[in-house]
């Protein structure tokens, strides 16, 4: 897909808030994202302005929050676009527990609501009385894919760690499912596991630490590629060329990484695509098409040399 460049960028109120602009009798959909200094998000954000622009039936306002743990600016983007009267907000949940009340008060509003990417917390819209689908990938089938790579290239025992997204995060949690089914099938030995809140400096200096208390590590599990890139920058900073990583995103970063040696794999969930997607299945409940139900399972694949 050819993709647009960003039509127009500003910072209002803490957002990153990037728009298309139409007519006003048209849908305005309120896509709110993770961290635009992400470059999963990035793409995302890109490829959502490439789809309303060749759409052209609806209004894109999208808002991204200034890193992955900066919750605070999800919760405002749904209070402002719930004040604006939007048509349809497109979620993807920085924290799975703390966007169900937003979320749930946008719904009471009248306004139409896709989670995608990352699913609310179950028990969580149970207690809320929330009944909300989910479209967006398997993370934990995703994760297991990029372990099952490194514990058939390491074999049985061999040493690995994990570095995990956002604790609050449901993807963060079944990617971490993912790799420990891994490190189960294949006999790994799991020395540790420490979030690095899906940043790409403190992944660096936690996998630094990981490898000062264990310099036999032979594998390391990163829940993102933005921390995959933090733990590669530690390892070449080491010197050490002898410990194999996967990611998760399949971000243009870290190609070459797979292409040279330094990543062994990643694992693909065509996150230019989901938003966009999301927000069609959006747009036709605006239309009064079929409620969605369940899981609408978007498609993953692994990336190797």
């Amino acid at each position: 897909m050819k993709f647009l460049k960003t039509l127009a960028a500003a910072t209002l109120s803490g957002l990153l808030l990037s728009s298309v602009a139409f007519a006003e009798d048209k849908p305005v959909v309120g896509l709110v994202m993770k961290s635009l200094a992400n470059e999963f998000f990035q793409n995302m954000m890109v490829g959502a302005e490439a789809h309303a622009a060749r759409r052209g039936d609806y209004e894109l306002r999208a808002v991204g929050m200034q890193n992955e743990t900066d919750f605070e600016s999800q919760i405002n983007a749904v209070e402002t676009f719930i004040t604006e009267g939007v048509d349809l907000i497109v979620i993807a949940p920085a924290d799975s527990r703390a966007m169900v009340g937003p979320i749930q008060k946008a719904i009471a509003a009248g306004i139409t609501v896709v989670n995608f990417d990352v699913s609310l917390d179950a028990a969580a819209k149970n207690e809320a009385g929330l009944e909300l689908a989910f479209v967006g990938p398997d993370n934990r089938g995703g994760a297991k894919l990029a372990g099952d790579a490194l514990g058939k290239a390491l074999g049985k025992g061999a040493k690995v760690v994990i570095i995990e997204g956002n604790p609050g995060a449901d993807n963060a949690t079944e990617r971490r499912l993912g790799f420990e089914d891994s490190i189960a099938e294949f006999g790994l030995e799991l020395l540790d596991s420490r979030t690095a809140h899906w940043e790409t400096e403190e992944a660096n200096a936690v996998f630094s630490t990981m490898l000062t208390a264990h310099p036999d590590i032979q594998g390391v599990l990163a829940a993102n590629d933005s921390m995959a890139i933090g733990v590669v920058r530690a390892l070449e900073a080491a010197g050490r060329t002898d410990i194999l990583v996967v990611g998760f995103d399949a971000v243009p970063a870290v190609l070459p990484m797979i292409a040279d040696g330094r990543m062994l794999a990643t694992v693909d969930q065509f996150g230019a695509d989901m938003a966009a997607n999301s927000v069609d299945l959006g747009l036709a409940l605006v239309a009064g098409g079929a409620p969605l139900e369940g899981w609408v399972k978007t498609p993953v694949e692994l990336v190797t040399k």
